[in-house]
């Protein structure tokens, strides 16, 4: 079956769930026969019953271990580990056998990701050490491969662009190809779940959490393409998580850092943040991920929706009728710093999450919940419902069969050209021309062979300013950062000794100092193609820019793509948002602007 057939009936749906309260029956891929259904349901049953209430109380729980394997021996690592969960514990091995923990999280700082072989023997070993213990249950092993900024597994994998470069293209197509061949590489890595795709509408141009993570900032394009990446994912083997319910669209502060607020009315969050959830629920998504924001129209209590039972089981469970597995942002989150991580705990469970995410004392917050378990605060029975969802979603993505990888798998499937290609076709086709007035662009070696390149990013306009001297330019460079006054008289200087400067700006709405450099650079009265390589809301603050170009992430599939665009690859990228002036009073670029040669 072609791609566009899979996709169709799922772009149909959600134009249903895009307007009821209720979302479709539809799952993605082939539907599981009525046999296999009941065959996994008393399979979870009989695992469910043979676990004691500590074993399903930790399954609860999903955290991270220090070290590049799962027996790791290295004295930092062992450190780190033994200061976190106690002085039995070395390593993943350990973490596994002393709590029976339902998932692990990789990221780059704990686990030191280095390439796919080392990545696959992490993921056998931590699986061999969960299978090892009497709960006996395969272990979920995820991480945030999201595409673009926030991406864990670089080079040699293929590694996708992110979101609002997805949504560029205008094609729900390129989100099924992208999560596709990322679902299928994590999948043979040994990981089992991608933290992804984020699906918020990205309303607030100025939004921290969100922006280039975002598809767009149109519910209905938003939901095509979370329906199209959730089946890409799940297709290859991997279980997608929904993120950030339900919507961190319309914050300016990343829950990361601090308390974010929705102030958006019912009415508004409905239209605008619940249709691509409606159709990730479509799709089939296996997890959700609960956001800590505050959302006083769907909960007045003031809790953050991760600790919302309005919101997790009034809202999710019973209007939108999902009964796949919950999990909670970070709980270690700045969100959550003034309530007590005992009271987190509860709270979670009572609003109806299922997974804890990185609490900041494992081994209290598991103690609190067996203590409210034996004090009749939490029963028996809504611990066995998160747990029977956890191990459905297990079941379901065949970790009870087969949890384990080979270095063949990864050898046949990491990074291949046919992976690599498609990576690189979708990037092509997502760079945004959005303004060339003054017909700079395409920049060639003969009529404009001096370029200046500065800007943010110090090896992203190293690596423009490489393939800009491959392609016969002569090349000036000169990294700028978040310029000082010095700094930028130095750029300004070196721009009128060139015949073009191209300035690359990332999230430059956030600062002042990138504003001045591009606006200084604009009034030396030289040539100047602004690139961002963050949200295209850059040109918010230097409206007077006649040439502006959006490239949506600072990968190097990102870059080359961006390069071939400057020196005449034709752009046919369209912009997923709409860009208003600094003061949000007028729009400079409409939603689906994009020029061409």
């Amino acid at each position: 079956m072609t791609p566009r057939r899979i996709l169709t009936p799922i772009v149909l749906a959600l134009f249903g769930a895009a307007t009821a309260l209720t979302a479709p029956a539809f799952a993605a891929g082939p539907s599981p026969t009525v046999d296999a259904s009941a065959t996994m349901a008393a399979t979870v049953r009989a695992q469910v019953a043979r676990m004691s209430l500590t074993d399903k109380v930790e399954q609860m729980f999903v955290t991270y271990a220090y070290g590049t394997s799962a027996n790791a021996e290295d004295a930092t690592d062992v450190a780190e580990n033994r200061a976190l969960y106690g002085n039995d514990v070395d390593n993943g091995a350990d973490l596994l056998a002393k709590y029976h923990l339902g998932g692990i999280i990789y990221f780059a700082w704990s686990n030191v990701l280095t390439d796919p072989q080392q990545i696959a023997t992490l993921s056998n070993g931590l699986q061999t050490a969960a299978l090892a213990n009497s709960a006996g249950v395969p272990v979920q092993i995820s991480t945030d491969q999201e595409g673009g900024i926030v991406n864990r597994i670089g080079a040699p994998a293929a590694v996708s662009p992110g979101n609002m470069a997805l949504g560029a293209t205008a094609d729900p197509l390129n989100a099924y190809r992208a999560a596709s061949v990322s679902g299928a590489e994590l999948r043979a890595m040994g990981i089992n779940m991608d933290d992804a795709p984020v699906v918020d509408v990205n309303t607030n141009p100025q939004n921290s959490a969100d922006g280039p993570r975002s598809f767009g900032d149109r519910p209905l394009a938003v939901a095509a393409d979370a329906a199209a990446a959730i089946t890409g994912y799940q297709q290859a083997g991997v279980a997608a998580q929904a993120k950030h319910f339900p919507g961190l669209g319309d914050t300016t502060v990343n829950t990361d850092n601090g308390v974010a607020v929705n102030n958006e009315t019912k009415a508004q969050i409905m239209a605008t943040d619940i249709p691509p959830f409606q159709a990730a629920i479509a799709a089939g998504a296996r997890s959700i991920m609960a956001a800590h924001i505050v959302a006083p129209a769907l909960d007045p209590s003031g809790l953050p929706a991760s600790l919302s039972e309005p919101i997790v089981t009034g809202l999710l469970r019973n209007t939108l009728h999902y009964n796949g597995v919950v999990i909670t942002d970070s709980l270690a989150a700045g969100a959550l710093a003034s309530i007590p991580q005992s009271q987190v705990m509860l709270d979670a469970i009572n609003a109806g999450d299922d997974e804890l995410l990185m609490p900041t004392d494992l081994p209290s917050a598991i103690q609190t919940v067996l203590d409210a378990v034996q004090a009749g605060t939490i029963s028996v029975a809504r611990i066995d419902q998160s747990v029977t969802r956890i191990l459905t979603m297990k079941a379901a993505e065949g970790l009870f069969t087969n949890p384990y990888t080979t270095a063949a798998a990864v050898t046949a499937t990491v990074g291949t050209p046919a992976h690599l290609n498609t990576m690189a076709a979708i990037d092509a086709k997502s760079i945004t021309l959005v303004r060339n007035n003054s017909h700079v662009l395409p920049l060639a070696s003969t009529r404009t062979p001096h370029v200046l390149v500065t800007g943010w990013g110090v090896s992203t306009t190293q690596s423009v300013a490489d393939s800009l001297t491959g392609k016969g330019f002569t090349v000036q460079h000169l990294w700028t950062g978040s310029p000082s006054a010095a700094t930028i008289s130095a750029a300004v200087t070196a721009a009128q000794a060139n015949d073009v400067t191209v300035v690359l700006t990332e999230n430059a709405w956030g600062d002042t100092t990138q504003q001045s450099l591009v606006n200084a650079l604009l009034a030396a009265g030289k040539p100047v193609v602004v690139a961002s390589v963050g949200g295209p809301y850059d040109l918010s603050y230097f409206p007077s820019a006649p040439t502006y170009v959006a490239a949506y992430g600072y990968q190097p599939g990102s870059l080359t793509a961006l390069v071939n665009t400057l020196t005449g690859t034709n752009p046919t990228g369209k912009l997923p948002v709409t860009i208003p002036n600094a003061a949000g009073t007028a729009t400079l670029a409409p939603y689906g602007t994009g020029l061409h040669y």
